[in-house]
């Protein structure tokens, strides 16, 4: 392959060799005079070249394989050949179609296509096609290897160790912005448009909701990454970042709301964790349009947050907005320090601590969306020492004292509170919505408080401050306490904190690490 390399590319240097430096997209671009990779002394302005099936690959990394540069084409048509440049980082690749190589062309100026986590540029060849030495076993059997499978062939071995070397079917897929809960058969839903899923895992790492999720063939995973990828699930939230994951095969020991084999239906449920009810996945799966906002966002998040409550679909509408907490440390609990907690995942209307079971309570928020969204963050977290249980209840309402009647302070009308986070359609509070974690944002900080004073402020709350840091602006910052538990009760304790001349100190979760 070597020899041939350069004389394909000797003779058409110029012409080829367009830009090392300029952006794929400026429209114009400057000749190379070839000597080296890293000089640009002699730069010349020529128009980019037309249309060709024939693509021009640069920066490449030096360890990149044919069937990586192969893989960036996959998903845009057949792949009829391809030319690695090793010494240069660069490679031609021949499209079964110039439609296919616009399609791609296209795609790739407004996404940055990535070999081995390194951007690379792509733009048309002024090759109309490529002749190379068809002898060259290794090329053509890579070539063989993906016509095969996209023309539905069952691949040899071979090939599919061609293929997975050009990318894993295994996605590893993070959520920002998770405003509604997404769970395990939303993801299924939205994936099996792209192939079959196998198995899917998820997990929580550095605050974040994460999933593994195994398709049974590379190239549909390809396919998956490259539409998914930067999408929202829903309007204006819930965004999919989506890369290959360094596994190639995941080993799924249950099939629960957590992790499931689709391969496997008689894996069992594992500890405590409820097998998800076939009839909610059954009745989910009807809504097939899910992702991008197709259905009305709230319809489909009450459908999300019903997979992972495994309550019955009976319609939005019947969904309540009240919660039931139980385990509840009834010598500390207060409506306020409930009120302070799930408020950070909604307007909380009312509060009602029970009169004959003190360790329960139960929190009217303002909707049933966000009802599920704080079940789905704060149930089996620690609240006073004590793991919290969060249930959706069965009340459409949270009843007040009848009047005169004195019930001890137990319930609270917070309908009209000053603090509700997500009163203002479209507030950015929404887009800061994360689970309990060790680090506090803070945010409103008087110009003349330290970091010394908050730090004693945090302190005094029982906890531990492990680090701290101000922001720019001073008017914000981050403090990490030393467990989720010890920031829940600073959270609770100093949201709202009065920091002098009517400045109120405003604290939530944060996703980041200091």
């Amino acid at each position: 392959m070597d020899g041939i390399s350069d004389v394909a590319v000797g003779v058409k240097r110029g012409s080829d060799e367009l830009s090392m430096y300029n952006s794929p997209n400026s429209g114009m671009s400057s000749i190379s005079d070839g000597t080296s990779n890293g000089s640009d002394s002699k730069k010349l302005r020529v128009e980019e070249a037309p249309p060709s099936r024939v693509l021009h690959i640069r920066k490449l990394p030096n360890e990149a394989s044919e069937t990586e540069v192969i893989a960036l084409g996959l998903p845009f048509g057949k792949v009829t050949n391809i030319l690695t440049l090793k010494g240069k980082n660069q490679a031609f690749l021949e499209m079964g179609t110039e439609e296919a190589a616009i399609t791609m062309v296209n795609y790739y100026t407004t996404v940055t296509p990535h070999v081995r986590n390194v951007p690379v540029f792509i733009q048309y060849s002024n090759h109309k096609e490529l002749k190379t030495d068809a002898g060259n076993q290794r090329t053509q059997a890579v070539l063989q290897a993906v016509s095969a499978v996209q023309s539905g062939g069952s691949p040899s071995s071979d090939v599919q160790e061609a293929l997975a070397a050009a990318s894993s079917p295994v996605l590893r897929i993070i959520i920002d912005n998770m405003f509604y809960p997404v769970t395990l058969d939303v993801l299924q839903q939205i994936f099996s448009k792209f192939g079959t899923v196998m198995k899917i895992i998820t997990f929580t790492k550095n605050n974040q909701f994460q999933a593994l999720l195994q398709f049974s063939d590379p190239v549909n995973a390809q396919q998956a990454k490259l539409a998914l990828d930067g999408q929202n699930i829903y309007n204006s939230c819930c965004t999919l970042r989506i890369d290959f994951s360094k596994l190639v095969n995941l080993n799924v020991k249950y099939n629960n709301d957590k992790s499931r084999d689709y391969t496997r239906p008689e894996l069992p449920a594992g500890d405590g964790q409820p097998s998800i009810d076939p009839t909610v996945a059954a009745a989910f799966s009807k809504d097939s349009n899910s992702l991008l906002g197709a259905l009305n966002p709230l319809s489909a998040a009450a459908a999300a947050a019903a997979a992972a409550g495994r309550v019955a679909l009976a319609g939005q509408a019947g969904s309540s907005g009240v919660l039931l907490v139980s385990n509840l440390n009834e010598e500390m609990v207060t409506p306020q320090s409930l009120f302070t907690l799930f408020g950070v995942y909604g307007d909380v209307q009312r509060v009602k601590i029970l009169y004959n079971k003190k360790d329960s309570a139960l929190i009217q928020m303002s909707d049933a969306n966000q009802a599920q969204l704080a079940m789905s963050h704060l149930n089996g977290q620690k609240m006073y020492g004590k793991i919290i249980r969060v249930t959706l209840s069965k009340h459409q309402t949270v009843a007040l004292p009848r009047d005169g009647l004195d019930d001890q302070g137990l319930t609270k009308d917070y309908a009209n509170s000053p603090l509700h986070r997500f009163k203002k359609p479209g507030s950015k509070n929404f887009q800061n919505i994360f689970p309990p974690s060790a680090t506090l944002h803070l945010s409103n900080i008087p110009q003349d408080v330290s970091e010394e004073d908050l730090r004693l402020l945090f302190s005094n709350t029982g906890g531990t401050v492990k680090a701290f840091k101000f922001f720019q602006d001073r008017k914000m910052a981050l403090i990490q306490m030393s467990t989720v538990e010890e920031a829940t009760q600073g959270l609770i304790e100093l949201h709202n904190y009065n920091m002098g001349g009517s400045q109120h100190l405003r604290v939530s979760f944060s996703k980041s690490t200091i």
